[in-house]
């Protein structure tokens, strides 16, 4: 019944958020905005909206770290996980908003929630900054989106004439949606909490991965299929959007309705929380080479997900191997990865210079 449960509640979250963004994004393009903001906005906030009741609920019953695991393990997901697999199916365009304001946003705000989890908890306090700060990163999108008229031939769907029964229609996708996202998160934080304590795993490890992934679930497939659209743009603003509103909307909300804030336990601290700060800074040298996410950029990225989560498993069974697979990372495949990424960021500045002189 379990299994059943965490089955149940991933469908609902995944169907709930096709239809939140269905809905949403059919009424945002009425207004005219571009398909980039579109995507870090509107479709990212909708796909995260899966992170934001799994959180909420999670927090309210007690279960602070599958709270925070899940926002930190959707964060790493996304990155690592949905660019990758994105990228392998066809390589990225990345727009120059992306990498002039957008990503650096992204490292900023995971630097910003590292320092405020430093003393252990993030309680109300912390959640008015973090809500203030989406508020106007939401406020400097719709001026960026207007500014910058939209490109014929991009938008995800054609804007046609919105007649009153196609906003009543699009409202109820809305409606209907949300509601699937409540039911499935509580459904999904109770059948993660009892696998946590049946298998031995703690419920920080299970947030990071199992809840992780299941909540982003909407952003892969919606990642994936604005790929084989044509629709680049749309994917990785979903997945730099979803990244943003997961730290400043997901994190600042449910330390706000939390009764005792959200407990940062020293593992997130000192291990998790910096890979996501570390997977936010890798975007930058790869997304600044030619504004493109190669294939084998993006197969780094995934082959570095797989090794983070064999890592967890290791580390959460007390595996013998844990220590050599540790070192191994640290000292040849991390340094290795970090010396291709720098010739390759610098090779791209020579060239870029090379054509502007």
């Amino acid at each position: 019944m379990t299994l059943l449960l965490l089955v149940v509640g991933l469908v609902a979250l995944a169907l709930g958020a096709e239809l939140l963004v269905r809905g949403a994004s059919r009424l945002a393009l009425a207004t005219g905005l571009s398909p980039l903001v579109i995507g870090l906005t509107v479709v990212a906030f909708g796909t995260s909206s899966p992170e934001l009741a799994v959180s909420i609920g999670a927090a309210r019953d007690g279960s602070g770290d599958i709270a925070l695991g899940n926002v930190v393990g959707s964060n790493i997901t996304n990155v690592l996980l949905i660019i990758g697999v994105a990228a392998l199916v066809a390589p990225l365009v990345v727009a120059r908003q992306l990498v002039r304001v957008d990503v650096p946003l992204m490292v900023v705000a995971s630097v910003g929630v590292l320092l405020l989890a430093g003393d252990g908890v993030l309680g109300s306090g912390d959640g008015v900054l973090l809500v203030t700060a989406l508020v106007a990163y939401i406020v400097l999108q719709i001026r960026l989106g207007r500014r910058e008229p939209q490109a014929a031939g991009t938008a995800p769907e054609p804007v046609r004439a919105r007649g009153m029964s196609t906003r009543i229609r699009d409202l109820a996708f809305v409606a209907a949606g949300l509601l699937l996202l409540i039911v499935g998160a509580g459904w999904l934080v109770d059948a993660a909490t009892v696998i946590a304590r049946r298998f031995g795993l703690s419920e920080l490890v299970i947030g990071l991965t199992v809840v992780a992934v299941g909540t982003s679930l909407p952003e892969i497939a919606t990642s994936v299929l604005a790929v084989m659209r044509g629709q680049r743009d749309l994917a990785v603003g979903n997945v730099v959007g979803s990244c943003l509103f997961n730290l400043l909307g997901v994190l600042g909300i449910t330390a706000l309705v939390a009764p005792d804030g959200i407990g940062v336990g020293a593992s997130a601290l000192h291990f998790d929380m910096p890979v996501m700060l570390a997977t936010a800074v890798a975007c930058l040298p790869i997304f600044f080479t030619g504004h493109c996410i190669n294939r084998w950029e993006g197969g780094l990225f995934l082959a570095y997900y797989v090794a983070y989560t064999a890592y967890l498993l290791l580390d959460s069974a007390g595996h013998a191997a844990l220590p050599a697979y540790s070192a191994i990372m640290m000292l040849f495949v991390v340094p290795l990865t970090v010396a291709t990424l720098a010739v390759v960021g610098t090779r791209a500045i020579f060239t870029q210079g090379a054509r502007r002189g």
